[in-house]
């Protein structure tokens, strides 16, 4: 009977330790998992929101946090990260040879355009987080909200505009446009996204009319080159023919000048012969006489003037000898 008794004595204290022991690990694991559940790591690229019971709390930067287990929660996003969002395409792998595919993206892409055509249009939308509160509690799904606002503001530029301004010259005009008008409804809807940029990727025609299209733009583009042929030869011809003009006029003037100022010169010295042939006629005379004569019997040659009451011209040639 008394060992029984101490055989149930020791059952009983083995069976109190045993209990003891497992409190002890529960307590232990519990408290790991209290540890492991109050702290947790924000990426640098990431900004860290705290809800509380479902409510907003507070906002904690990159780091090491700690939150209260089992109550608070924590959404990571992503603030730093440039994202993107593809219309009319996928990427199905990215690397060096990046694949994409387009199939069953077709209603995205093709678009009616002003002028009643149709319009094959691929683009890109690249965007950031801007205000984490907002992205995850102002809007439901933001990314199908901004896709939804960004198809629908190309449809409503493209819409605006003709085949060829969308094809050719109004691509860079349109992604601009757009980039605008989507950050302005983002803002308004309280997304927390700023858009980066828009880019229009591909722009071609509908594939049955495709070869029609390009048929067109070739002759754009020879008539474009026919154009600044013909601009380039004008360049050459006109400012030369301008140039030679406007030399014979300079020409011209230069010689109208000399002669004003020639007849000018002549009018004054004419003047001036005139006051002294007042002041003293006979020596006046005598002297525009002798200087006529000096000017004139140079260019007479071999002539003799003589006295008429001469008797004899001998005495003034001196004949030369001819040897």
């Amino acid at each position: 009977m008394a060992k029984n008794t101490d055989y149930y004595r020791d059952s009983s204290r083995l069976a109190k330790m045993l209990l003891n022991n497992a409190n002890l690990m529960a307590l232990i694991l519990l408290i790991i998992i209290l540890l492991f559940s109050s702290f947790f790591q924000i990426d640098p690229e990431e900004t860290g929101i705290i809800t509380r019971f479902g409510k907003y709390v507070r906002k904690v930067e990159p780091g090491l946090n700690v939150k209260l287990p089992f109550i608070e929660r924590v959404y990571k996003v992503p603030v730093e990260r440039q994202q993107k969002l593809e219309f009319g395409f996928r990427t199905v792998k990215a690397g060096i040879n990046t694949q994409y595919t387009r199939s069953g993206y077709t209603d995205e892409s093709l678009m009616l355009t002003g002028d009643l055509n149709l319009a094959d249009v691929e683009w890109v939308v690249q965007y950031r987080i801007d205000d984490a509160y907002m992205f995850l509690f102002k809007v439901r799904n933001p990314e199908t909200t901004l896709r939804d606002i960004s198809e629908a503001a190309l449809r409503q530029i493209v819409g605006d505009r003709t085949v060829n301004e969308v094809l050719t010259v109004g691509r860079t005009e349109i992604a601009t446009q757009m980039e605008e008008l989507v950050q302005q409804v983002c803002t308004e809807y309280s997304l927390g996204i700023k858009i980066d940029q828009v880019v229009l990727q591909d722009v071609n025609p509908p594939d049955p009319v495709k070869a029609a299209f390009n048929a067109v733009n070739q002759a754009q583009q020879e008539k474009e080159t026919l154009i600044n042929q013909a601009k380039s030869e004008y360049n050459k011809v006109i400012p030369k023919a301008k140039g030679q003009a406007q030399e014979t006029i300079q020409k011209a003037e230069g010689y109208a000048t000399q002669r004003v100022n020639n007849s000018l010169g002549e009018v004054a010295r004419f003047n001036a012969i005139y006051r002294e042939y007042i002041k003293a006629p006979e020596v006046t005379k005598r002297r525009i006489y002798l200087e006529t004569m000096a000017s004139v019997l140079p260019r007479l040659g071999n002539k003799i003037i003589a006295d008429e009451e001469g008797n004899s011209v001998l005495p003034l040639l001196q004949m030369p000898l001819n040897k």
